[in-house]
């Protein structure tokens, strides 16, 4: 179910909610996020002084890649979610943590839908993994194996992926953009960094109640894009495989 963002409902507690995790964030994220990231957030035209304006937002991330926010009330399902996304409109949350939340949520609100990810849409070989990641996705709706496997790309590159720049390493997923925990965590020597590879991430699981313990870094958002036709190759086969064997038993 899509909303409108009522802009006018917003309390003085949001808008100081949001500016304290921009300021926090915008301290920490120079060096540790991807360059990228750091040139889309001016693009989007996002500060700490207010909370984004969707229709504002839309208009500018239209001009950049094609892409939209598209409202919605919290996680959505995976119909309307792949739905969305392969017309180029992302799901966003409308509403803000409160003071008490400000370091953990159990779900994503907007401050980690909107700045998390809108300024890496900007970027159109990003925004076009995302559009045909969830396309590929599509047929699949209602295979909850399926499903899980290719939550397993998601979770480990659009919401846990890291990027080698000029030799660093940068933090281009949105779980980590919105967190300042696992921001300087995910850049030290305590988690194992492993080269991206779809075959290991798909047989990856992975945990929501914790940092990761295992982070896979791209070498650059062409070797993700790149990566499609593997990942729908190896996904069916998995699939396959998987439908092939219960039948059996």
């Amino acid at each position: 179910m899509e909303l409108k963002q009522h802009y006018e409902n917003y309390t003085a507690e949001d808008q100081a909610v949001w500016k304290i995790l921009f300021e926090r964030q915008i301290k920490i994220l120079p060096g540790a996020a991807t360059s990228e990231f750091m040139k889309g957030i001016p693009k989007v035209a996002f500060t700490a002084e207010a909370i984004p304006d969707f229709e504002a937002t839309n208009k500018l991330l239209q001009g950049l890649t094609g892409w939209s926010l598209a409202a919605v009330p919290g996680i959505v399902n995976d119909e309307l979610f792949f739905d969305l996304m392969s017309n180029r409109r992302f799901p966003a949350t409308t509403w803000l943590r409160k003071m008490s939340q400000l370091d953990y949520l159990e779900e994503p609100d907007m401050f980690h839908d909107v700045f998390a990810h809108v300024p890496l849409l900007s970027n159109q070989l990003f925004a076009d993994f995302l559009q045909s990641l969830s396309r590929i996705g599509q047929p699949y709706v209602g295979n909850p194996y399926a499903i899980e496997l290719l939550s397993r790309i998601y979770w480990y590159s659009v919401e846990f992926g890291l990027i080698r720049e000029n030799g660093a390493l940068r933090i281009y997923g949105a779980g980590i953009l919105s967190s300042a925990g696992e921001t300087a965590y995910c850049l030290s020597d305590k988690p194992m960094h492993l080269p991206y590879s779809v075959a290991a991430i798909l047989d990856t699981p992975y945990r929501k109640d914790t940092f990761q313990d295992t982070y896979f870094m791209i070498e650059s958002y062409e070797q993700l894009y790149d990566s499609l036709p593997e990942i729908t190759a190896l996904l069916a086969t998995k699939v396959g495989n998987f439908e092939a064997s219960n039948k059996i038993l």
